[in-house]
């Protein structure tokens, strides 16, 4: 699946994601839990850079958690961005959150930010190249010793236990609402379309773009979080 392909599949998601995915929400309120603990270090005053926003779940923990906290939302779908634009507005931090429909490389250049995010983003580059190349464009927007906090999809699937690891995950994918026939399209989309690692070699990816050895903080079936410091 390509960029523009991608684009639009989340712009069509973007108005009903946050309900689709309510049942998910214990492993996302246990990744951002731990966030405050992975950007303990940070300034008072941080700017964080969030790349591939979506609806802005985690800006929404953080600005709360961190009330002088600046943030720019990236995401290539407008819709999306629309929805986080929305949820800021509702939730009172909009005047602390730029809003930018885009990849990385469309963003100008300026200061550099304290820290990052990217959730269940990289895993949709093929490429290893790519991949490392995407998170070196996001350390060179980092400070020296800024910290990037990011989950993707990840297990061995050439271990013996794969098989089994997906059939539970797509199990909790079916408890959060999708019918048989949409469990089998993430099946096919997870061989064709997702870059399913082992989790070392994820972090290695990340290490070759500038990073610190990456250390992995959380863990929730098959979805991993990592931190690292430029």
């Amino acid at each position: 699946m390509d960029q523009q392909q991608l684009d639009a599949l989340f712009n069509q998601q973007a108005a009903g994601y946050d309900t689709q995915w309510a049942r998910m929400a214990p492993i996302r309120d246990s990744l951002h839990f731990l966030l405050d603990a992975v950007f303990a270090d940070l300034p008072d005053d941080a700017r964080l850079l969030c790349v591939g926003a979506g609806t802005g779940a985690e800006i929404a923990h953080l600005a709360r958690r961190f009330p002088r906290w600046h943030f720019l939302a990236l995401d290539p779908s407008a819709q999306m961005i629309d929805v986080c634009r929305a949820r800021a507005e509702r939730d009172g931090y909009a005047d602390r959150c730029t809003f930018h429909v885009g990849l990385l490389d469309s963003l100008p250049d300026g200061e550099a930010f304290d820290g990052a995010t990217c959730f269940l983003v990289s895993q949709f580059l093929l490429d290893p190249a790519a991949r490392t190349a995407f998170f070196a464009a996001i350390a060179r927007r980092l400070r020296p010793g800024g910290t990037l906090a990011w989950a993707d999809l990840a297990w061995d699937t050439a271990a013996p236990d794969y098989p089994a690891m997906l059939q539970l995950w797509l199990r909790t994918m079916s408890g959060a609402g999708l019918d048989a026939e949409a469990i089998e399209r993430m099946r096919a989309a997870y061989a064709r379309d997702v870059a399913i690692l082992p989790p070392a070699r994820v972090a290695a990816l990340v290490a070759e773009a500038g990073f610190d050895a990456p250390l992995r903080f959380h863990q929730a079936g098959m979805i991993h979080g990592w931190c690292a410091r430029r």
